[in-house]
């Protein structure tokens, strides 16, 4: 098929599997940003998706889009150091005019991945495949219900090492984003001269608006954890 063995279409399919991401952290957000004003609010929405079989699916189309995503992007690096040759160790300094995330997207990708793995274990298994397998998560060594995420975010945002490394993940998707997102419009037609520049500008601002939105959160939910401590002293 011309999308598997051309170039092209390889990176089509990569840029629209890319889509898959951002529409994750669209939504992922909204959410989070509700756990901020309303615990109850958060909880009733995780209650409301939670092991119905249309959340389910939509966990697993996300799931294959992120797989495709990830798979294409290492065949494409690995692709372009085998056409580069020696060549890819000519040159050391990035070329004028071509972004440091653009060269470092394979790297970003894996941090990206790595981080949401370490989210998923921390959150969807303990959540929504607790609940698909009628198991009780524990978080503290105390039984937590599946549907209670204010306490999941609340339990895992009070713990400074856990805050660092996610307001790290932030920085290496603010990154990822800001490429990406302008990079896979242009891969898929929706551009011209005068649009160029415009999605680019809209990729900056799309990625700062969701990256600084679930710092906020993290931070917001890190320091009344502190003040809860407070108080109880």
């Amino acid at each position: 098929m011309w999308l598997l063995k051309s170039s092209v279409g390889r990176k089509l399919i990569m840029s629209i599997s890319g889509i898959f991401l951002i529409l994750f952290l669209l939504f992922h957000l909204s959410m989070n940003v509700a756990a901020v004003f309303s615990p109850e609010a958060y909880n009733t929405i995780c209650e409301f998706l939670g092991a119905n079989w249309y959340a389910v699916a939509a966990t697993f189309v996300l799931a294959a889009g992120f797989i495709v995503h990830i798979a294409y992007g290492i065949w494409l690096t690995v692709q372009n150091l085998r056409a580069r040759g020696k060549d890819r160790y000519a040159v050391t300094a990035t070329p004028k005019g071509v972004e440091w995330s653009s060269q470092n997207m394979l790297v970003l990708g894996i941090v990206v991945l790595l981080f949401i793995g370490l989210h998923l274990s921390q959150f969807w298994y303990k959540m929504m495949f607790a609940e698909l397998t009628g198991c009780t998560p524990t978080l503290g060594g105390n039984e937590v219900s599946p549907t209670n995420g204010a306490f999941f975010i609340s339990y895992y945002f009070s713990n400074l090492w856990i805050v660092i490394a996610y307001l790290a993940w932030y920085v290496a998707l603010w990154f990822h984003l800001t490429h990406g997102f302008w990079s896979a419009i242009q891969t898929i037609g929706w551009n011209n001269r005068i649009w160029m520049n415009r999605w680019k500008c809209i990729s900056n601002i799309f990625a700062t608006v969701i990256c600084l939105g679930f710092a906020a959160v993290t931070l917001i939910f890190y320091f009344r954890s502190l003040c809860c401590s407070g108080c109880c002293l």
